[in-house]
């Protein structure tokens, strides 16, 4: 955990760990006790650093972790026994054995892996623990709905296959409530078509962005939270959406120079930007090798200061030029916020990724290697 100060570095991103906690308990609190809550912590939780990420998870008492691949799973299981792990892509056979090893739940979307983890169950004495994927109009991972209900009957017979969950995902939570309700029906239907469905089977459809199942009547016991636990309401109109939480990346950098340059002069790789006026530009300590995409090229803002400073030209791999003409009191050496507040002003990541034609996802998820986190806050579980 790095919790130096930040007088050295060039570009850095704060983890507020305090803000993250307050946020869990806010969640916890909305779900019915019924529900599961199944914290979806992939890509180094969206960028936030899975240790320490995780290590508060835990202590506040989750239900599982999902994670993308098999790597990522080893990561959390090193970091503590018993706790259920959903492992969403499918495996390659040659990871198949890391199921053992580490104690993981497996997704299957197809009767061929079924057969080839039932053999590796059978190879070993043991049970393989395994969620069904149902394909409900996403067309990615999971097999089709009309075929679940005879994979479902397979899964049933095989000895050395546990099925402990069945799942879904919409592909427009976002943006298409009726495509929504169509898949939900198509999911409920393959799910009827088993029925009984068994007591203690984890059923799951929706994620922080389109959650709609806390209904005591509905079936569903479990919900995928992922950018909402963040601080970062995917889409505020679902039910979690309307949670209050706090953001808990911010994004950092600073100012490297500062220059005067005449009006006519023109700015950066294929000369996109021309001062129109006499100008003060601030050269940045940061580019799109940190997480500066270069669709903000002459489009994104920063913070200085409590002032809004806009970005000048291309966005280099290393370096970004912002006009301070307007901030005269901005030197070299100063913070510079990219995502986060600053005064009275305030960059969320919902408004870096719109400028950017992105998604917050995926601008969590860009910022690079390089980038060292920051953790600040203490424990307020």
């Amino acid at each position: 955990m790095n919790t130096g100060t930040t007088s050295t570095r060039r570009c850095w991103a704060e983890i507020d760990l305090a803000a993250f906690e307050r946020n869990l308990k806010r969640i916890q609190a909305a779900l019915p006790a019924r529900m599961r809550y199944l914290a979806v912590v992939k890509a180094d939780a969206y960028g936030h650093g899975m240790p320490p990420i995780v290590r508060r998870l835990m202590q506040s008492g989750v239900d599982c972790f999902a994670v993308a691949n098999v790597a990522e799973a080893a990561d959390i299981r090193h970091m503590g026994a018993g706790w259920p792990i959903l492992v969403l892509s499918p495996l390659l056979p040659e990871e198949d054995h890391l199921l053992l090893e580490y104690d993981l739940t497996a997704t299957v979307s197809t009767y061929e892996e079924c057969l080839r983890l039932n053999a590796l169950g059978q190879s070993h004495a043991t049970s393989i623990k395994v969620h069904l994927k149902i394909d409900t109009g996403m067309g990615r991972l999971g097999i089709w709905h009309r075929d679940a209900p005879t994979l479902l009957a397979q899964i049933h017979a095989l000895p050395a296959l546990q099925l402990e969950g069945v799942y879904t995902h919409f592909s427009s939570a976002d943006s298409d409530p009726e495509f929504t309700q169509t898949q939900r029906e198509r999911f409920l239907a393959a799910l009827k078509a088993d029925a009984p469905i068994p007591e203690n089977l984890l059923i799951h459809a929706d994620n922080s962005a389109g959650i709609d199942t806390l209904s005591d009547d509905s079936p569903f016991n479990a919900v995928r939270i992922g950018l909402l636990q963040f601080g970062v309401p995917p889409y505020p109109d679902s039910a979690l959406g309307r949670v209050v939480v706090e953001p808990v990346f911010s994004f950092h950098t600073r100012i490297g120079l500062i220059k005067a340059l005449p009006r006519g002069t023109d700015i950066s790789y294929a000369r996109t930007h021309k001062l129109t006026r006499d100008s003060r530009i601030a050269l940045l300590t940061a580019g799109y090798g940190d997480g500066i995409t270069r669709e903000l090229s002459n489009r994104g803002q920063v913070l200085i200061h409590g002032q809004r400073c806009p970005i000048l030209g291309r966005v280099t791999m290393d370096q970004t030029i912002v006009d301070v003409t307007d901030c005269p009191q901005a030197q070299i050496g100063d913070a510079v916020v990219l995502i986060g507040k600053d005064g009275s002003q305030e960059i969320t990541t919902t408004e870096f990724s719109e400028k950017a034609h992105t998604i917050p996802w995926e601008t969590l998820c860009s910022v690079t290697k390089r980038v060292t986190r920051v953790y600040v806050g203490s424990r307020e579980l």
